[in-house]
């Protein structure tokens, strides 16, 4: 009876265990994240700015916000930032420009 009751327990222990993600596992996630989203993007000279950000599981999405620089001539180089969000089910990244979330420059 205690061999059935420790190897319960220690099933049970193991099981807790697969479902927790390693930082290798996440970071391994998040640079397919970047990856993606870097490919999907249209600026040049795209970089993440600040971390990504990791929503519920319920929601389904990553998202990560990029800077860079607008490659259409008649935008001559202007900085632009995009918001990317990462489908986990799909492994798909969508883009789309979010220059809104700079404040406006002040006029003097």
């Amino acid at each position: 009876m205690k061999a059935t009751t420790l190897t319960l327990l220690c099933l049970t222990a193991l099981a807790g265990q697969a479902h927790a993600s390693s930082d290798e596992a996440w970071a391994a996630y998040d640079k397919t994240v970047l990856a993606s989203c870097t490919k999907a993007s249209g600026l040049k000279n795209v970089a993440p700015v600040g971390n990504i950000a990791q929503f519920d599981d319920r929601v389904g999405y990553t998202a990560v916000l990029l800077q860079g620089r607008y490659p259409q001539k008649h935008m001559k180089n202007q900085q632009g930032t995009e918001l990317c969000l990462f489908s986990k089910k799909d492994k798909t990244a969508y883009v789309t420009e979010w220059d809104s979330i700079r404040a406006p420059a002040k006029s003097k």
